[in-house]
């Protein structure tokens, strides 16, 4: 069994940065791709980036490439979403997500951000 606990969402005004970060427990962090997914109200929850198992393979949809960078620590069993350039259509409740195809969700961590 694996938790996920994100935090690092808020408030931040259009062209701002925010730093995501899911704390995960449960032994086997370290053998499961993770990723990042979003839902905007009204809208179906959709994919934002994912990162192989050792980090060394990353994958972004085309809306947040060249903003976004994913990363994780294994040794801290923390996930990252560095957001730059940051656009109002981004806000959304972000989730951490374990496997692909996704196996355990976190509870979200909402971004707004204002125009």
């Amino acid at each position: 069994q694996v938790q996920l606990v994100e935090s690092g969402g808020g408030l931040v005004q259009a062209g701002g940065s925010l730093r995501l970060s899911c704390a995960a427990s449960g032994r086997t962090f370290s053998s499961y791709a993770m990723g990042w997914f979003r839902q905007a109200p009204g809208k179906e929850r959709e994919f934002v980036a994912a990162i192989s198992w050792s980090g060394g393979s990353t994958y972004y949809a085309d809306f947040v490439k060249g903003r976004f960078t994913i990363s994780r620590d294994n040794a801290k069993k923390t996930l990252y979403l560095q957001m730059n350039s940051l656009k109002p259509e981004d806000t959304a409740v972000y989730y951490c997500v374990v496997g692909d195809p996704p196996r355990y969700w976190g509870q979200g961590t909402q971004v707004t951000v204002s125009s």
